[in-house]
């Protein structure tokens, strides 16, 4: 017998039979792992082999769980005891594995190759199963293999790309078509203005007509030439007023639609408001010699071939984002040459009885009262607006001239600042007496005139760069809440915004009457439809 230590345990050693050998090793900590080799002679006892199964039997568990963790880490599957070891084997010699390395191996391939370039003739798979195809029967270097999955990536961000600017292209062109819908409910209402006496009737009735110019009554002013829209702009205002007989709603539309746009008011009106629908053809001040640049804009050939030309050609897409394209885009409209969106600028002369009027585009919703807008003091300003320099949507209310105005030209960047704060149409407060004393119409026929010497080099995005230029000095901010903006843009506009404003604006692309909009916006707008009206039912008028 013998005693000794080995490490922190102690051993001891005796012999229990003459013809045997047993040792029996214990740990310090009382914790006792019994091994007993018999070795007999002639025979193995049958004590040896149960020992050996309970041995066994202990580690066996342990086993699995290794084997579990090597497969939960990912390691690939191991059809053998000889692979099982290489895995399991840095583990249980308490070595770590040399994951980290590869991935800095990896790294410094793809950063090595980020900057060759790639082999004239090199066969790229068309995918990811081509590609492990080709491995299996290739025998690719890193190198090789990280040129061609780096070529596979650009590729695939080129088609992307291409793909968002064409998927833009067809948003512009389904943007600036007319729904059937809405061209079928304008043919049929024109159809029942020449055979409907009813729908012919004078708007408003005779007895109302000292109303039009009486400054005691809410007077908003709509142009359009979209009869679905004006319907939606009308029923949501008088809808959501107080005071819905006080108001008095100035249609101005175009003379193509005006049969329709009259029957339509004539057959379904708005009552207690009174609703006039007068043609720009109907206005007198409206000639040639009042407003010459507007009909140069409209003829001009430069401007003509810009809004209805080919949209991609001499266009550098390498070099512009897919949301710059949008813009470019967007300010292609070709409702941008007409006389019925630069109208705005001649309130004063439209309507030289009125005081203060709100103006309104077309695809707005009304969702509150606006009545207080006629107590806001402006201070002897002209326009009451909302700034869109600053707000909670960065991407909406970010708008400064620099967002619209060439800075580049010379005359641009003499006469205007950079980071003044842009403001909006589409709900604006006007004071035509101020207005009517300030020299807002010229400075803005200058700049039109300018733009167009210049070959459309100072500005592209229609009516509002001129507008921000005129009526410089003449804005006073009012509350954003009054008016929110980028529903036909942002599809990431919080609903709980929407449901606080006063004034909802779909400006941008994605109107609601059209297939494009936005699902989710589109119930603040189409709640104002009376998809019970025989002409909306007939037309088959988009129902969300």
């Amino acid at each position: 017998m013998f005693e000794g230590k080995l490490g922190d345990h102690s051993l001891c050693s005796y012999t229990s039979h003459p013809s045997m050998r047993s040792v029996t090793i214990s740990s310090s900590n009382g914790f006792i792992d019994l091994m007993k080799i018999k070795v007999a002679a002639r025979h193995i006892s049958y004590r040896t082999l149960f020992h050996t199964i309970l041995i066994l039997a202990f580690l066996l568990p342990f086993v699995f769980i290794l084997t579990a963790l090597v497969t939960l880490e990912g390691v690939n599957k191991c059809s053998s005891f000889d692979c099982l070891g290489r895995r399991l084997g840095p583990k249980l010699l308490g070595r770590g594995d040399d994951s980290e390395r590869l991935v800095k191996d990896v790294y410094n391939i793809l950063n090595q190759v980020n900057t060759e370039e790639v082999p004239v003739g090199l066969n790229i798979p068309d995918n990811f199963t081509q590609l492990v195809s080709d491995m299996k029967s290739n025998k690719y270097t890193a190198n090789d293999f990280a040129i061609i999955l780096k070529q596979m990536m650009e590729r695939s961000e080129r088609e992307i790309r291409e793909s968002k600017f064409q998927e833009l292209m067809n948003k512009h062109f389904a943007a600036s078509s007319v729904p059937k819908g809405i061209h079928c409910l304008s043919l049929r209402l024109t159809d029942e203005y020449s055979s409907n006496a009813h729908a012919r009737r004078q708007l408003p009735s005779p007895e109302f007509l000292p109303v039009l110019s009486d400054n005691s009554y809410y007077h908003f002013i709509l142009p359009t030439d979209n009869i679905l829209a004006a319907a939606v702009v009308v029923t949501s205002a008088v809808q959501s007023s107080q005071t819905p007989e006080k108001i008095v709603f100035h249609v101005i539309t175009d003379k193509k639609t005006y049969a329709g746009m009259h029957s339509w008011f004539a057959l379904n009106p708005i009552s207690p408001a009174i609703v006039e629908v007068k043609g720009v053809h109907q206005f007198d001040w409206l000639t040639r010699e009042n407003v010459p640049v507007l009909d140069a804009v409209e003829n001009h050939n430069v401007i003509r071939n810009y809004y209805h030309g080919n949209h991609i050609s001499g266009a550098n897409l390498d070099d512009t984002t897919p949301r710059s394209f949008a813009s470019k885009l967007q300010a292609r409209s070709p409702k941008y040459i007409s006389l019925l969106n630069h109208l705005r600028i001649y309130l004063p002369e439209l309507f030289p009885n009125l005081d203060k009027v709100v103006f309104l585009d077309d695809d707005i919703v009304v969702q509150r009262d606006l009545s207080p807008l006629w107590e806001i003091d402006l201070g002897g300003k002209v326009n009451g607006a909302v700034e869109t320099c600053k707000g909670e949507d960065t991407w909406v209310m970010s708008k400064r001239f620099r967002n619209y105005f060439n800075f580049s030209h010379p005359l641009v960047a003499k006469s205007l600042d950079p980071q003044e704060c842009a403001w909006a149409y589409g709900m604006n407060v006007f004071d035509l007496r101020a207005w009517r004393k300030t020299n807002i119409r010229e400075t803005y026929h200058a700049w039109l005139k300018e733009n167009l010497r210049s070959n459309l080099t100072l500005w592209k995005l229609g009516t509002l760069p001129p507008a921000l230029i005129a009526f410089r000095g003449h804005v006073q901010p009012i509350d954003p809440s009054w008016h929110m903006l980028g529903l036909g843009y942002q599809k990431n506009t919080s609903i709980e915004s929407v449901k606080k404003a006063a004034v909802i604006h779909y400006n941008g692309q994605s109107k609601p009457w059209l297939q494009i909009g936005y699902e989710h916006l589109r119930p603040f707008w189409s709640k104002y439809v009376n998809y019970s009206n025989e002409f909306v039912k007939n037309c088959h008028i988009l129902e969300s």
